[in-house]
């Protein structure tokens, strides 16, 4: 998989758990806090477009690619959360750190 379709793949699920949360959120008049309701939508966002992508490509799905999509649902719920620059600003911090 090419990173511009990854990058792609994350945008439409941080996008899709902006969506759900604020829905969800209407719809329980604000009895669970909002910054656990994205980090659970975006886990089960994440795990279904990943368990999709598996069976799609049958690919064997791994207890270390599980813990990535985890990870990466992780990222998606900070994301939706704190913004798509401020996610991409802490990368490009890594990745200068990386270089040193």
């Amino acid at each position: 998989m090419e990173i511009t379709t990854l990058l792609t793949i994350i945008g439409l699920l941080v996008a899709l758990t902006n969506i759900i949360t604020e829905v969800v959120k209407k719809a329980t008049w604000d009895k669970i806090p909002t910054a656990l309701l994205a980090v659970i939508v975006s886990l089960v966002l994440t795990l279904v477009a990943f368990f999709a992508y598996c069976q799609i490509s049958q690919i064997v799905a791994t207890w270390y690619f599980i813990v990535a999509a985890v990870v990466v649902g992780f990222m998606v719920a900070y994301a939706a959360m704190f913004g798509y620059d401020k996610l991409k600003e802490i990368f490009a911090q890594w990745g200068v750190i990386k270089n040193e």
